[in-house]
This record gives structure tokens, C-alpha cells and sequence, in this order.
């Protein structure tokens, strides 16, 4: 286990960031990046440290957009985001870096304007008192269908850098 390094190289490599505070997928970008030798790199807060984690993690202030800045600011063009962040994943887009969700929902510049509109209503719903349903609970399905996402991304990845498109 990596703590606190930068893993930045000359040559780059693609790389998965994971915002990691409430991801429940760990185990299989795990699984998915060794079968296809990607580096991850998980990011979360100091409040959220774990004892031998396995794999590199990176920790950052406790403040609520801490893991976001630093995912921003060190992701490059290719790299790939597991986030449940909409706005995160919005910001990554306009950088040609792909973003999916922990439920394998694939955020896409054709999409990702609807995402962005239903959570500002269910934000301003809240605002006004009104109760609003929650994020539904994570199923078997969710992560069947995230490791499907994410292992097909990266097959695509290892025939073609281009072959997966925003």
C-alpha cells in the first residue's frame, strides 16, 4: 500500500481514480485493473483512512470537495473516474476523461446534461421542504453491471485508445 505519493510519471499511463470516501465497488476496479495492468488510485479523506488497505490511496483534507479538487487536478486526458459525483464527472468530461459510476452508468457528454438537471430539481426540491426519494439502495445488479461497464472500457482501451468515445 502507497499513502500520500504522487504518482505521476513522465509517461503516462492510464490511470483509474476512484472517489473513494463511499464507493462500493473497490474490490472489483481492483480485480478489473489487474487484468488489464491499469494503475488505480483511490482518493479519500483522512477521516476515512483505513488500516492496509490494499491498493494506492491517496488521502486529503476532510472538506467536503477535497477528493474532487485532487481528482481534477491530476487526472489527464484517457484517464477514467469511478464516481457517484455528477458534478465531478461533468467537470472531468470537458477534459476527454472518462467518468463511471459506481452502478455502471457510463457518464457521456450526451447524458450528462439530463444527470446534471434532475440532481439540481431534486436539490431545489429539498431546498423548499419537500422530501425527495433517496439514492436507491446498491444491488447485485449495480455491481454486475459496473464491472461489466468498466471491463468493457477498458478492453476497448487495450485495442484502441480511441475506440471509446465521450
Amino acid at each position: 500500500m502507497q499513502k500520500d505519493v504522487e504518482l505521476h510519471h513522465s509517461d503516462h499511463t492510464r490511470t483509474i481514480y476512484v472517489d473513494a470516501d463511499a464507493c462500493p465497488v473497490k474490490a472489483e476496479i481492483l480485480q478489473c485493473a489487474k487484468m488489464h495492468d491499469v494503475l488505480v488510485l483511490f482518493v479519500a479523506s483522512y477521516r476515512n483512512m483505513m488500516n492496509e488497505p490494499e491498493g494506492n490511496w491517496v488521502y486529503v483534507d476532510p472538506d467536503k470537495e477535497a477528493a474532487d479538487l485532487y481528482i481534477a487536478n491530476s487526472v489527464r486526458t484517457g484517464d477514467i473516474v469511478v464516481t457517484a459525483d455528477i458534478g465531478l464527472a461533468a467537470t472531468l468530461l470537458s477534459k476527454s476523461v472518462y467518468a463511471i459510476s459506481p452502478g455502471g452508468k457510463e457518464y457521456r457528454n450526451d447524458n450528462i446534461a439530463a444527470l446534471l438537471d434532475m440532481r439540481y430539481l431534486s436539490s431545489k426540491l429539498r431546498r423548499q421542504g419537500k422530501h425527495t426519494k433517496g439514492p436507491k439502495a446498491f444491488t447485485k445488479q449495480d455491481r454486475v453491471n459496473f464491472i461489466s461497464t468498466l471491463s468493457k472500457m477498458l478492453s476497448n482501451f487495450a485495442g484502441n485508445i480511441d475506440s471509446v468515445s465521450n
